[in-house]
């Protein structure tokens, strides 16, 4: 007998996501204000705060009034598998306003640092931001740059595209209340 191939192909992103979702639909917030703490913890995943970026997301999600554990979800984003690639861009696209060295000298810079950082402890907040100031200004200036203009475009796209998911999902769990929660018409034994 002869097997099929098994179709390897990417699965939908989306059902990888679901968990992360449900436990976002579970918050209890508006969409807005979960919008909001997604969106703002999007623009701090992105700055070069390693180390310091979810106390950062939850200090500016309560300065913001958003929801505070939705803005720690995106922070996750730069981690140190991800930090050498999400800083190689920002660095690149800060050196268009900035000059700094080239980008193959920050890019190993950057996989240091990211493997630096897959050694430490989690709560050790100390070396991953003196990794970052000893850069030096040179680096420093245009990752900065880089980093508030890509965190910019994405927290807001991130709050918009999740606002509207928001929106349509509380919806929707809204009618479906409504309809589980009709009474039911009654007989009246007296009108028989």
């Amino acid at each position: 007998m002869t097997q099929l191939p098994k179709i390897v192909g990417k699965r939908n992103w989306f059902l990888r996501l679901r968990p992360v979702l449900r436990w976002v639909l579970k918050l209890r917030s508006s969409p807005r204000a979960i919008a909001g703490g997604l969106g703002v913890g999007m623009f701090i995943a992105f700055t070069p705060t390693v180390g310091l970026q979810v106390i950062l997301a939850l200090i500016a999600a309560t300065i913001c009034n958003v929801n505070r554990p939705a803005a720690i979800v995106p922070v996750w984003i730069t981690n140190p598998v991800t930090v050498a690639p999400v800083y190689t861009f920002n660095y690149w696209l800060g050196t268009f306003f900035y000059p700094g060295p080239p980008l193959s000298e920050v890019s190993k810079v950057f996989t240091d640092i990211g493997r630096a950082l897959a050694t430490l402890d989690v709560w050790d907040l100390k070396e991953p931001v003196v990794a970052m100031l000893q850069m030096g200004k040179e680096i420093l200036i245009p990752l900065t740059i880089g980093s508030i203009a890509v965190g910019i475009v994405l927290g807001i796209l991130t709050y918009i595209f999740s606002l509207k998911l928001l929106s349509f999902f509380f919806r929707r769990r809204a009618q479906r209340q409504l309809l589980n929660n009709k009474p039911e018409q009654r007989k009246d034994p007296s009108r028989s």
